[in-house]
């Protein structure tokens, strides 16, 4: 049995050095630039030096997340990073973008490269594909299931990595725009607004049907009790998330977690104790959820009452008066510690007095308690621990510890008239030191070997401990206290530069050859409904998208029709015309491929990465504006020599999320719309397996686009009536 690799996030320095406490394997964390959380603190370079570094002694390996969509203006800066993060001897770079992973595969050949679930790879040819460009790891769209990265592993070599525990999102990685599009912070680019985790309302017939807010917030993900079959299925490492959490948070997953591999791959059983999934609890959760991996219930994997930390239950409000509340207290309490109070609104506060029978009190264990709260709240409402002091002062005290040592064997070779030798051993290097000075007899007094054990075992300071010992010493000898002290120093020395290991540094040229297209003015049209293919049926329209089967079998007689495959597959159909495809599984499967908008590209790299591996057409990505359009098609045509043939959606609501959550089956309806605090309605969509929710309000670009090197512009109608479109089209 395989032991899976344990990948920890850091936000900074803390994070990371409390995750090796805790027994990462490895940790992924993110620079200033190019990494999908910006607004984690994340590690400047010389951090990241730092980081790398003080991993390595210990064993553990560095990932480091460019794992954003780049833009042509910002090519040669993620470069130079990516030279950076090489030369500081990173383990791997985590990667979206499909043109700079071809770029740095070929730049960059000895670099391991990991492919982001940003990357979106959720079914087997995608993940063939990118293990076919020499990737080394697949990281797994978050709602694969068991079953199917079971049967991805069986059919690979690449390495697997899915997440087992933290924040979920509602949307399929690499596919959600709803916060780039409406609010302008793009979750491709690092800087996602949670529009999931804001408030909605959902509308049928111009009625609300929900009772809660969230409608789009999930639980978070906890696997604890699922590990054995993971590590059965042979997934090569278990990825917690949280890059944007604190140090104590990060220090008690990874612990349990590490407890949990530990004891499963030593007896096949997991000893996990209300005690310490109390912990977890108490230092962050949404409710758990084991996720769409274990086949989640719809109705369990959503938290839509609030979308934030809610702590444990510690009591609840008898009563309110002149700003106290009296609380009937069941679960400990202290000064220190955080509270909310759920209400109408949610309140909380930092504790700072509390009183009992009139007297105050440091610490309660239970009773009938009042403490200062500032807010009006409600009788019998619930008070909920966010924040447990002793718990965080417990944690810091465990990490300054520093508790976490490497195992090693040492061997001291101490001869009459020959040089001492010393030896470590790590299990994997060795060293080897020797003395300044020949071991001589004693004249008066010999050192003793319990004096040089001491003296050659003190490792205290050091992160090494000595699990194996040989010491091979004549009687009555002489050897000076500081002679063994430089030995010992100059051993530890040799063996940390043998642990700061180097990758060996290679740099290539990159080239890419691509055909030319002629230089076009096409027009195309993607419809939803059978009714609108009135509207387009007699339209000068070089293309008709259409994805809807029942659809196309009715008008599969027009030859301007294409079909449409979804951007989300776990089998890839049989299909042998020309298809529109959204996602690599079906890239690498078929023969003519179009490429949608999902593809994400947004550099003139990924468009000839598409165009040398087969694409015919490369639909731009939604979040390219006219200047950056300009600027990749003129930076395609210098290198390349070639024309591209690109197309872009000029008019549309655009679909801003994808999921495998249904919210209309959730609250058994089969039409509605989602509603935002400003008012805006967004259209909700379902059919059996997927979700998907668009734009509230359709793009309208005016440019003259052709005039920029663009071959084909796109219309899309989700839902608008027959004369609507007519009406449009006129316009347009």
């Amino acid at each position: 049995m395989k032991k899976p690799e344990l990948l920890v996030p850091a936000g900074n320095m803390e994070s990371l050095k409390a995750g090796i406490e805790a027994g990462a394997d490895a940790i992924y964390l993110g620079g200033y630039m190019f990494g999908a959380r910006s607004f984690a603190g994340n590690f400047s370079n010389q951090e990241i030096k730092e980081a790398v570094i003080y991993a390595h002694l210990y064993g553990v390996k560095i990932y480091v997340t460019v794992n954003t969509l780049i833009y042509e203006d910002e090519v040669e800066t993620f470069m130079n990073y990516i030279d950076f993060l090489y030369q500081s001897n990173v383990d791997a770079v985590i990667i979206q973008d499909l043109g700079m992973l071809d770029l740095i595969r070929q730049t960059y050949p000895l670099l391991e490269v990991h492919a982001s679930t940003q990357m979106h790879l959720h079914n087997l040819e995608g993940v063939k594909f990118v293990e076919s460009l020499g990737v080394k790891r697949a990281v797994l769209a978050r709602e694969t299931d068991i079953d199917l990265v079971k049967e991805i592993k069986r059919n690979t070599n690449i390495e697997l990595e899915i997440f087992v525990h933290g924040a979920l999102c509602i949307s399929y990685s690499g596919q959600c725009l709803m916060s780039s599009l409406i609010g302008g912070r793009s979750g491709n680019r690092g800087s996602c607004a949670g529009s999931c985790r804001q408030k909605y309302d959902l509308i049928v017939d111009g009625k609300k049907v929900n009772r809660e807010d969230y409608l789009l917030s999930t639980k978070d993900l906890n696997t604890l009790e699922y590990l054995g079959e993971l590590i059965e299925a042979g997934v090569d490492s278990f990825k917690i998330e949280g890059r944007m959490k604190r140090p104590e948070y990060v220090y008690t997953v990874v612990k349990l977690y590490r407890k949990a591999i530990d004891e499963y791959c030593k007896g096949k059983k997991i000893d996990i104790n209300e005690s310490e999934l109390l912990e977890l609890r108490k230092i962050f959760n949404r409710e758990f959820t084991k996720g769409f991996l274990f086949h989640e219930e719809e109705k369990d994997y959503m938290n839509q009452k609030r979308p934030n930390h809610i702590g444990v239950p510690i009591g609840k409000v008898l009563s309110y008066k002149k700003g106290f509340v009296t609380i009937e207290l069941y679960s400990r309490l202290q000064n220190g510690d955080g509270i909310r109070i759920l209400g109408a609104e949610d309140t909380g506060t930092i504790v700072t007095k509390i009183i009992r029978n009139k007297k105050q009190e440091k610490e309660v264990e239970n009773g009938i308690i009042e403490i200062p709260y500032k807010d009006f709240v409600q009788i019998g409402s619930t008070v909920l621990k966010t924040t447990d002091k002793k718990q965080l002062d417990e944690i810091q005290k465990l990490l300054s510890n520093k508790s976490r040592k490497v195992s090693i064997s040492l061997e001291f070779i101490s001869k009459c008239n020959e040089i001492p030798i010393l030896k470590l051993y790590d299990g994997k290097n060795c060293v080897e030191v020797t003395g300044k000075s020949i071991v001589e007899k004693a004249l008066k007094m010999p050192i003793s070997l319990e004096r040089i054990k001491e003296q050659i075992l003190k490792f205290g300071d050091s992160i090494y401990k000595v699990e194996n010992s040989n010491f091979q010493v004549d009687d009555d000898i002489f050897i000076s206290i500081k002679e063994l002290n430089e030995l010992r120093r100059e051993a530890i020395s040799k063996l940390n530069e043998k642990r700061i290991y180097q990758y060996p540094y290679q740099k290539c040229e990159y080239h890419r050859t691509v055909p030319s297209f002629p230089v076009e003015k096409r027009k195309t049209v993607l419809i939803n409904e059978l009714s609108q293919y009135k509207a387009v049926e007699k339209g000068n329209w070089d293309s008709i998208y259409v994805e809807k089967e029942a659809i196309l079998k009715k008008i599969e007689q027009d030859k301007r029709v294409i079909q449409k495959i979804p951007r989300v597959l776990h089998h890839i159909p049989h299909v042998k015309e020309k298809v529109l495809v959204g996602e690599l599984g079906s890239f690498s499967s078929f023969p003519h491929v179009f490429t949608d908008w999902s593809m994400n590209v947004t550099n003139s790299y990924t468009a000839a990465f598409l165009f040398h591996h087969g694409a015919q057409m490369v639909t731009l990505s939604y979040e390219l504006d006219e200047s950056r359009i300009k600027l990749l098609i003129e930076a395609y045509k210098k290198r390349y020599h070639a024309h591209p043939n690109f197309e872009f959606i000029v008019y549309g609501k655009e679909e801003v999320m994808i999921s495998r959550f249904h919210l209309l089956k959730y609250f058994k309806v089969n039409h509605g719309d989602l509603k935002d605090r400003f008012g805006n309605l967004y259209k909700v969509e379902e059919n059996d397996q997927l979700m998907k929710i668009y734009n509230y309000k359709p793009r309208n670009l005016k440019e003259n686009y052709y005039q920029y090197g663009i071959n084909s512009l796109r219309y899309q109608f989700v839902d608008e009536k027959e004369s609507e479109m007519r009406y449009i089209i006129d316009e347009l």
